[in-house]
């Protein structure tokens, strides 16, 4: 299969890299090459632009992982057009030139997020809850909806609406670890909120699936079917790390450092992957424990 991957450096990007390559010709969008060759290797096609394409029609599928990171500064107004523009004008793009052929790609697999829920308390989210206004919903309802433009006969979309991903290679873990491993981990707020997470094995394991299964489209919530308050989460990490679990930071303290960006830690979804698990998709880590077992115990890569 030739694929057309976008984010191909990131996080879920380059573990999903490693999955694709022995079986399928990658090639990866980026505005720096260079950087695809460094972590990826000279083998790979590396395209800056879609410019000089004139449709897909090579392409048997395209996945679009890319996006400027969501929770990784405060939301400056100037922060929150870099976090929609990264997501939109690229998907916008692929949109076009996927329309603009006469045998597009079989299927576009577009990243969202569980943010496009918005804060949901403590009740059980499938695909069809209706979603909280807020900024998170915003960025992710857009995204989507441009995706969809792609949906036609020859053309299945597929939108997956991530949670925190759980990795030794990076993500929200890996800025977590630090302040766990001197014993310093805690609680977030009430710690009530809910944090629906998934391994990144079952990240790429959900990719594969969606590249495969032709009856799967539309939306898919990509979240572990065991989502757990933060103040549990917490728990289960210092545990794993024989670590002790007394610190909390106060609500307040978040909103003082991170501002609006702040609620996103502070309120939460509780999200179940009902459409995946209707399609017969099963998770390696289903259960928090054993995806954190295997992931503290992972060799970084």
């Amino acid at each position: 299969m030739k694929i057309l991957l976008t984010g191909g450096t990131g996080f879920v990007g380059s573990r999903l890299m490693s999955h694709l390559r022995p079986h399928h010709q990658v090639s990866v969008l980026s505005r720096s090459p260079n950087k695809v060759y460094q972590r990826l290797g000279h083998d790979i096609e590396a395209l800056s632009s879609l410019d000089d394409l004139p449709d897909l029609d090579r392409f048997d599928a395209v996945i679009n992982l890319a996006g400027e990171p969501i929770a990784d500064k405060r939301w400056s107004p100037a922060q929150k057009e870099r976090i929609c523009q990264s997501r939109w004008q690229i998907t916008e793009q692929l949109v076009e030139k996927l329309r603009a052929g006469s045998n597009p790609p079989g299927v576009l697999i577009s990243g969202s997020a569980v943010g496009f829920y918005g804060r949901q308390g403590d009740t059980l989210v499938d695909e069809d809850t209706h979603p909280h206004p807020e900024f998170s919903h915003d960025v992710c309802a857009r995204w989507e909806e441009l995706a969809r433009r792609a949906d036609t006969e020859q053309t299945r979309v597929c939108c997956i609406r991530l949670g925190v991903v759980l990795g030794a290679e990076g993500g929200a873990l890996a800025k977590m670890l630090p302040s766990y491993r001197f014993g310093m981990g805690g609680p977030i707020g009430s710690g009530k909120q809910y944090m629906s997470w998934i391994h990144i094995e079952d990240v790429v394991n959900l990719i594969l699936f969606l590249l495969e299964h032709e009856e799967c489209s539309g939306a898919f919530n990509a979240t572990a079917p065991e989502p757990v308050t933060n103040a549990q989460f917490s728990k289960s990490l210092a545990a794993n790390l024989s670590k002790p679990h007394f610190a909390r930071i106060p609500a307040w303290a978040m909103k003082l450092l991170f501002g609006e960006m702040a609620d996103l830690l502070l309120t939460g979804q509780r999200v179940m992957p009902v459409r995946l698990q209707q399609a017969g998709f099963h998770f390696r880590y289903p259960t928090l424990d054993k995806a954190l077992k295997e992931t503290l115990s992972a060799p970084r890569r």
